[in-house]
């Protein structure tokens, strides 16, 4: 890369490792309080990088759910990532080749955001290298957190449970505002998981899965049916 791309790369990259860094720690000192060992809870950030859905592994984790329910929770969250890596690959400007493995690996929420508003065509070294500032805020936290949660008292190590649900309301606060449709499926969501962890029926853990099918389903249904007033919100 040349200073230009390098200076650029940090530019959009940076603020990133900044958002990154706190949220990680947060994870890092739930997964010490939750009995993570260090070594996993590294590896949890370094193979998966997949914020709310590492905060919701872990939860399910804690409450007996088997790997096969984890995995497939977290696949249902992340599929968002194989569309939104669908369309960077066709910005890049060269052919990857194997590369694409990677830099699909370091694709979220915030990269994609970056990266899908940079208006030159995009290049690999500059796609890998906001990825991999990215990547290492998220790791670095983490492993920041679990340290620093060997000195907290137990009372604020317990409160860091309350970061999920601050990530995941970051995330559907702007939708919700523009969409009176994504409150109604929010709510409607909320109002399912309830009922069915309520009534016991599903074995635990499922019920999130259950949730994620149904209003997934309904919410493509409903976008299918009035796809104009949907982008009149938007």
């Amino acid at each position: 890369m040349d200073k230009q791309s390098i200076k650029a790369s940090g530019r959009a990259g940076i603020p990133i490792f900044i958002g990154y860094f706190p949220a990680a720690v947060a994870f890092g000192i739930l997964a010490k309080t939750c009995g993570v060992s260090l070594l996993d809870t590294f590896l949890f950030s370094a193979v998966v990088f997949a914020g709310a859905s590492q905060f919701i592994a872990l939860n399910l984790l804690v409450t007996g759910m088997g790997p096969v329910g984890i995995i497939l929770t977290t696949l249902l969250v992340n599929f968002r990532h194989f569309l939104m890596s669908t369309y960077l690959s066709t910005r890049i400007k060269e052919k990857p080749g194997i590369w694409y493995i990677p830099m699909a690996f370091g694709v979220t929420d915030e990269t994609f955001s970056v990266l899908s508003f940079t208006r030159e065509k995009l290049t690999r070294s500059f796609v890998l290298a906001v990825e991999f500032t990215a990547y290492s805020g998220w790791v670095s936290g983490t492993l920041a957190g679990y340290l620093l949660g060997g000195f907290m008292p137990p009372i604020l190590t317990q409160s860091m449970g309350v970061a999920l649900y601050a990530l995941l309301l970051a995330i559907l606060m702007p939708e919700i505002k523009s969409s009176h449709r994504s409150l109604f499926l929010a709510l409607a969501s909320g109002l399912l998981n309830w009922l069915l962890v309520d009534l016991d029926v599903l074995p635990r853990g499922w019920s999130i899965i259950v949730c994620i099918l149904i209003i997934a389903g309904i919410g493509a249904i409903l976008s299918l049916s009035h796809p104009q007033k949907e982008e009149a919100h938007g």
